[in-house]
């Protein structure tokens, strides 16, 4: 009984923090925009600062803002008021969060942007509060009641700044045409950064070739040579016509074999990828007809190969 009873107050929870998305949605108004406006036009950086819970997303916001082309860092507002307000520059924009709007720890902070013109985005539910006031753009949330059954641990309000700040991020990573080439250049590790390999990342320009016409004799050189297991078989203008591997050998071996025509043996239209093909594709291809590697070629004229040896060393499965 206790476990229905705790999965049911867990749901209520979820409940109350997706009813304080759902107002914050549908109250979004032109101050978003404005804000989006404002950070794009800047060439300094977004610094986020907030106390408390604000603070631990403000820490959050500004590592996603960072990671989709925004620059951002997150300041401590005691740390601030502590010499930390001279990284502060008039190209930048704080972005302050505070449900109450009247944090102590925030005044020292918004008191030296408002003397030095810095700007400063508001993120409160009171717009009578001194944040609000001191803010040039202040985006409001809802005043909702927190899940915490004694409305004090922030809970729905943290959700809906979390909310905010991802807004705020992917808007300005599609104002910027923020693509998959620069989250790569930003995430070159973790799954992220694997997830964003390409073939050429990976790929060998060592190709084991032969002629359709060339004789198994020197098909067997040319796979000894380059020790891929294989060789592609390309046609008098180039062009991939088919694949002999190992196995083909094994398969077709026979008294002739030596002056066995490589066209003969060769398994056509053999898989393949282009070199802009995400390095994951390429190995759930491998792994899908159980084969160990891929032409990379553009318009049927191969440029490369990639092993599934150079997938599972990049950490992809």
């Amino acid at each position: 009984m206790k476990e229905i009873d705790e999965l049911e107050y867990a749901q209520s929870v979820i409940n109350k923090e997706i009813a304080g998305l759902t107002e914050m949605r549908d109250g979004i108004d032109e101050s978003f925009s404005a804000a989006i406006d404002l950070i794009y036009s800047k060439e300094g950086h977004v610094i986020v600062s907030g106390m408390g819970k604000p603070g631990h997303v403000g820490r959050k916001i500004s590592a996603t803002l960072s990671s989709t082309g925004t620059p951002a860092f997150f300041l401590h507002p005691a740390e601030a008021s502590h010499g930390d307000l001279g990284v502060i520059s008039k190209d930048d924009v704080l972005l302050v969060l505070s449900f109450s709007g009247n944090t102590e720890e925030l005044i020292p902070m918004l008191g030296y942007a408002n003397r030095f013109g810095i700007d400063v985005i508001g993120i409160t539910s009171n717009r009578d509060s001194i944040l609000a006031k001191s803010s040039r753009i202040c985006i409001i949330i809802p005043s909702v009641h927190e899940a915490c059954p004694h409305n004090l641990a922030p809970t729905t309000s943290t959700t809906i700044m979390i909310a905010i700040g991802d807004a705020l991020a992917l808007c300005l990573l599609k104002r910027k045409d923020f693509n998959r080439d620069d989250f790569k250049q930003l995430h070159p590790g973790g799954a992220i950064g694997k997830r964003l390999l390409l073939v050429k990342d990976l790929m060998h320009p060592n190709i084991p070739l032969v002629q359709e016409n060339d004789l198994m004799k020197s098909v067997l050189v040319e796979m000894s040579a380059k020790s891929f297991g294989c060789a592609f078989v390309i046609d008098g203008i180039g062009k991939i016509t088919g694949i002999i591997t190992d196995g083909d050998l094994r398969r077709k071996i026979n008294p002739n074999f030596l002056d066995t025509k490589a066209r003969d043996i060769m398994t056509r239209n053999p898989k393949s990828v282009s070199p802009n093909t995400f390095a994951q594709e390429a190995t759930r291809l491998m792994n899908k007809y159980k084969i160990t590697c891929l032409i990379v070629s553009e318009n049927d004229y191969p440029c490369a190969i990639i092993h599934i040896h150079d997938c599972l060393r990049a950490g992809l499965a």
